[in-house]
Parts: C-alpha cells; structure tokens; sequence
C-alpha cells in the first residue's frame, strides 16, 4: 500500500500492485498499456508519486473496476482481516 505523502502532503492510498499481481500483469505490460514509463508504475505503486486525475482514471478504466477500488484517501483494511 502506498503510504507517503504527495506534494500537498496528503497520502493516497492505492492497489494497483495487488490488482496486477491478481491477474499477473507486469509492471512494463501496465505502463505500455497507459502509455507511461514502467518506472512509473513503480513509482505510483509505492506511493512515491500521485497520479493526475486523468491517469487514476485510466488506471481504474484498465482494469475495469470503480476509481475507488484502486485509489483512497485511507488505508484500505488488510485482506483477511
């Protein structure tokens, strides 16, 4: 989970790391199909760096799911808990 701050010093959370690993695409096969370097893909899964707006709709698009399931503005709960 993502867990530092953006520039505005807010955290967002998110899941793309899980979403991919869930239906096994790569790092390099996500940021090809988003049209951004897969350094980014990185980046944003650590939290190191906040998506436009633009982008985290993309991003939720790709993987065909709400904007809410991969981006929150609070830890998202363990799984299994």
């Amino acid at each position: 989970m993502a867990e530092r701050a953006s520039a505005g010093g807010e955290v967002v959370h998110n899941r793309i790391a899980m979403l991919r690993a869930e239906r096994r695409i790569s790092r390099r096969d996500l940021a090809e199909a988003l049209d951004v370097h897969y350094q980014t893909v990185g980046y944003l899964e650590r939290g190191e760096y906040s998506p436009s707006l633009h982008l985290a709709l993309r991003i939720a698009e790709y993987f065909e799911v709400p904007l809410e399931v991969v981006f929150s503005l609070r830890e998202f709960p363990r799984l299994g808990t």
